[in-house]
């Protein structure tokens, strides 16, 4: 003990230290000269020193998390930025240098160099205590140590959550660090199940790429994009606590242009209206718009007229047509044209008095904005029909087609427009910010519409997606990373890395959720949780009339216990449990407006994920299953959203595990994805395709203990209806 005292004092004295030559370097970065050459060079000096010291942290923050002692005797302090001593001497390295990353990489199996790796607890700049990894001793005692969560991550993890997510820096593992690391060129896919820390990687993998690819990258140069509001204001610290404060970080919808939102529609036109094929009926109806000239186009100039052939005119409109660039440009390049055929035959030089040609490109290229356009398009039959051409049925097109307000200023978008809104301003201006690099968080559900809306802001085709199938829901629901990727710039390698060891969502919460993992998604391998929670998860089968009161009163004492709160509720239960809230004097904070700032948060289940929360109460599961096409899935997000307590409250069962009827009574259909024939030169039979269709329905709606049963039940009403007596003894194998 005396010896540990010793060193305690030893390390305190370092930091001490540290921190003095920290504030010093603080002071000099606010005591420099703000002159530039120019305005912008020195926005730019101003835009280093404050991230600079937002990097350095608080002044009473610790400066340092770690220490590794290296066979060569050399010691180094490991921080979120470099201290030196007024003789330039290191004090402390950046945990993103080289040396630093040794702190996250060595193990058992391959110690980097390192005797140590000692793990700081601090209060503020105060050393409480530590823990150390003498690794010759940690290879003889775990073989596989560079799996297991170190003390320092433990910690964390039992630390309550806030509003903010919280700097992740001292708890990056060896195999988190590798992906953090991995290199720029790249589509890199990072998947994980709840808990893996698939988010904190991404964002200190944009750290790491910005500090070592400053030849290539800067701040304004990366682009994080989230699912939703809420999750972009949840992660929106984390960038500029390492010293990255120029980073973009929007949500998918922020990608359109800013219109009014908000109109709801049905999950077959949402789901027509994310396809890659609406790309194609947008720029045909886009062509369209382009008129036919006269046989003879008369324009009066200062009272004399000047005739245009028109096949001369109808020339210019095909070299416009055939020209490159966006719809805008094009028609600049008409105008033109249409000036000079002017001029030729003796029309004013002026282009102020040439308005009869402004007039005539109006009515043969007529300038378009792109909210303007869709709601026209939207509004006319004849023109979604010619757009449409083959690759839509006439029920789809039906199905777009709506009257639009009376003014445009009126018009209320849905969220599946906004990418098409985005797709139109490509179409005719081209001018969406490019971006070096981007990061897409809960990527797996995004549609092709949206994913282009990604892909077109990418320069390079360097991204970083980041998700799990597992919780993969909504009308795009995917089963394989290529049906992501391939809607994604292709000019660089994609390559897929997981993450599979679990050390938020405590084990006891995982393991009730994996039960629905054989309905949900069989193809997705299991985390391996390594965290025990401090308490089993709360079942409480209640009558519906209790079930809001229930809830209240678990949502007041996890308050009373100083927990950061979620509720996670269906839409079918969400008045009762507000007014439930309400009536106990329970404010909360609504994610569907953005909020996530208070204790007490009520979001729904499509908004929770990438969320987390000390306690989490998940309100009847059945109607939660029943919301979405992939319901059981959605049910695994809201499960898996606690670092500490989970509470089930229902009316129903706590895990459903068949399939529940919605609302109108129905049992939903889950989307069949059949995968494809090995072998593309085999052209299956129409009985082998009805074959494949009813094993898709049948395994997509039902868990595989009851298939038999489904196919028995198949075969006695096929027999029923056709009137052939059953044989005895008839068994049907999937």
């Amino acid at each position: 003990m005396e010896s540990k005292a010793a060193e305690l004092a030893a390390e305190q004295q370092h930091f001490d230290l540290a921190r003095k030559h920290r504030e010093r370097m603080r002071t000099e970065l606010g005591e420099a000269p703000d002159a530039a050459a120019n305005a912008g060079t020195g926005r730019r000096l101003a835009l280093f020193r404050r991230g600079r010291k937002e990097a350095m942290g608080q002044p009473d923050q610790e400066v340092a998390f770690g220490r590794i002692d290296q066979e060569s005797d050399e010691t180094f302090y490991v921080g979120r930025e470099t201290i030196f001593d007024d003789q330039r001497q290191v004090l402390v390295v950046n945990w993103q240098t080289p040396i630093g990353t040794l702190y996250y990489e060595a193990s058992a199996e391959d110690p980097r160099g390192l005797t140590r790796k000692r793990t700081f607890r601090c209060e503020g700049n105060q050393v409480l205590d530590f823990d150390d990894l003498v690794f010759q001793q940690l290879a003889q005692a775990v073989a596989q140590l560079e799996e297991l969560p170190d003390a320092a991550l433990l910690a964390e993890l039992d630390r309550e959550r806030t509003g903010a997510m919280r700097d992740i820096v001292p708890t990056i593992q060896a195999a988190q660090s590798r992906l953090i690391r991995a290199q720029l060129d790249q589509i890199l896919v990072i998947e994980g199940g709840p808990g893996t820390g698939k988010t904190a990687v991404a964002l200190h993998r944009v750290s790491w790429l910005l500090y070592n690819h400053r030849d290539r990258l800067r701040p304004q140069d990366v682009l994080v994009v989230g699912p939703h509001p809420a999750f972009t204001r949840y992660i929106r610290s984390v960038l500029p606590s390492l010293g990255d404060t120029d980073v973009e970080q929007l949500d998918i919808d922020q990608l359109g242009p800013p219109v009014q939102r908000g109109r709801a529609e049905d999950p077959e036109l949402r789901r027509i209206k994310g396809e890659s094929r609406m790309a194609g009926l947008l720029a045909r109806a886009l062509e369209a718009r382009i008129g036919t000239p006269e046989p003879a186009e008369r324009m009066l100039f200062d009272g004399r007229f000047i005739t245009l052939p028109g096949v001369e005119v109808a020339a210019a409109v095909a070299e416009a047509r055939q020209a490159t660039g966006p719809y805008a440009q094009r028609r600049q390049r008409l105008r033109a044209r249409l000036a000079d055929l002017v001029r030729e035959r003796g029309g004013p030089p002026d282009p102020e008095r040439l308005g009869p040609v402004e007039n005539l490109l109006e009515r043969l290229w007529p300038l378009q904005s792109a909210p303007a356009f869709l709601r026209g398009l939207y509004g006319s039959a004849a023109r979604l029909a010619a757009a449409g051409g083959d690759d839509f049925a006439a029920d789809e097109l039906a199905r777009l087609h709506r009257r639009g307000a009376d003014r445009l200023s009126e018009e209320v978008w849905s969220a599946a427009d906004i990418p098409l809104l985005d797709e139109l301003e490509e179409l005719l201006n081209g001018n969406s910010r490019r971006y070096r690099h981007i990061v897409v968080d809960e990527a797996q559900d995004l549609s092709p519409m949206q994913l282009r809306a990604v892909a077109r802001r990418s320069s390079t085709g360097s991204l970083t997606i980041v998700g799990d199938l597992a919780q993969s829901t909504g009308a795009w629901a995917r089963d394989h990373w290529e049906e992501v990727t391939d809607h994604l710039p292709q000019t660089l390698p994609i390559v897929v890395l997981g993450l599979r060891y679990g050390y938020r969502v405590p084990r006891q919460v995982y393991e009730l959720a994996a039960e629905l993992l054989p309905i949900a998604a069989p193809n997705v391998q299991q985390t391996r949780v390594v965290r025990d929670g401090p308490a089993a998860p709360g079942r409480y089968v209640v009558e519906r009339g209790e079930r809001a009161g229930r809830v209240a009163q678990l949502a007041r004492d996890h308050l009373a216990a100083g927990r950061f709160v979620g509720i996670v509720c269906p839409a079918a239960s969400r008045a009762d449990i507000e007014h439930a809230l309400h009536a106990n004097n329970l404010p909360w904070a609504r994610a569907d407006q953005g909020e996530l700032e208070r204790s007490l948060n009520l979001v729904s289940p499509q908004e929770a994920k990438g969320l987390e929360f000390d306690a989490v109460i998940v309100v009847e599961p059945e109607e939660i299953v029943a919301e979405d096409p992939r319901g059981h899935r959605l049910l695994f997000v809201a499960l898996t959203r606690t670092i500490r307590y989970l509470d089930v409250v229902c009316a129903g069962d706590v895990l459903p595990l068949a399939p529940v009827p919605d609302v109108t009574g129905r049992i939903p259909r889950q989307r069949a994805v059949i995968e494809p024939d090995p072998d593309p030169t085999v052209e299956l039979t129409s009985l082998d395709r009805l074959a494949e269709d009813l094993a898709a329905l049948v395994t997509g709606g039902a868990p595989v203990p009851m298939w038999d049963e489904v196919l028995q039940r198949t075969a006695a009403i096929l027999d029923e209806r056709s009137g052939r007596p059953r044989p005895k003894g008839r068994h049907h194998r999937p």
